[in-house]
Parts: structure tokens; sequence; C-alpha cells
């Protein structure tokens, strides 16, 4: 996956104008989305959610925790769930793809920030990096 994913982006971005900002993923999930992924009713998971049921300590959601639609990373929500229910850890590719979204979304991000803070990014991406 790495060299393909790596090829497509340098590909599409060799078009003037082009910058891939996010390869595609099922990383973004509803409360429906991890319902429907382990089997279980939407109200367990919104039970788990809201700490009514289970250990507690459910990841946050991305946005607003008071919005109407939430929304969760399925690779926290995992993590969570194997502790919770057991199960296989993560595939070198889910990790892969994580990592190939993050930089691509720091990448973005980084082109926005004014000058003077882009050192101290550097010195906080930079030993993530060296390991």
């Amino acid at each position: 996956m790495a060299i393909h994913s790596f090829t497509l982006i340098v590909e599409a971005e060799s078009v003037d104008g082009l910058r891939v900002v996010r390869i595609a993923d099922p990383d973004l999930v509803s409360m429906s989305e991890i319902a429907a992924r382990i089997g279980r009713s939407r109200e367990c998971v919104r039970l788990w959610v809201n700490g009514k049921r289970g250990p507690g300590g459910f990841p946050a959601p991305l946005n607003n925790p008071h919005d109407r639609y939430r929304f969760w990373r399925w690779s926290d929500v995992e993590g969570w769930l194997r502790g919770v229910l057991g199960g296989e850890p993560w595939s070198a590719e889910d990790h892969l793809r994580a990592a190939i979204n993050a930089a691509l979304e720091l990448r973005h991000h980084f082109r926005q920030l004014d000058p003077q803070d882009r050192p101290d990014l550097r010195a906080l991406v930079s030993p993530a990096l060296a390991g």
C-alpha cells in the first residue's frame, strides 16, 4: 500500500494547483457506523459514549460533544473497543494509512501558519520522525 499511495499522491500533485489533503480511509465514524462495524446496537454504543455502560473513557468525538451528530476517529474507537471487547491490534496498513493522512493534514496546516510559529511545530514533530 505504501508505494501505491505515495505514487498516487505524487501523480495527483503533478497537476498544477492540485494538492492532496487526505487519502480515502474508513476512519471517520458516527455512532451508527460504529454499531454497524461491531454488530452491536446504536443504543449500546450511545451508552458507551455517555459513560452509562462499560468501563468509561470512551474517546472524545472530533467535533463538539454537544452537536446532534458526532464523529469519531475509528482508530481511537477501535483502540478503546479492543480494551473492552478484546481483539486484534491495528494492522501495519492501518497505521500507515493514518500516518499518511496525518502527514497530509500537517502539511496543509503548516502552510497556513505564521512563519514565526513554524519552528515550534518543527521541534514538536522532528523527534517523532527521528524514531
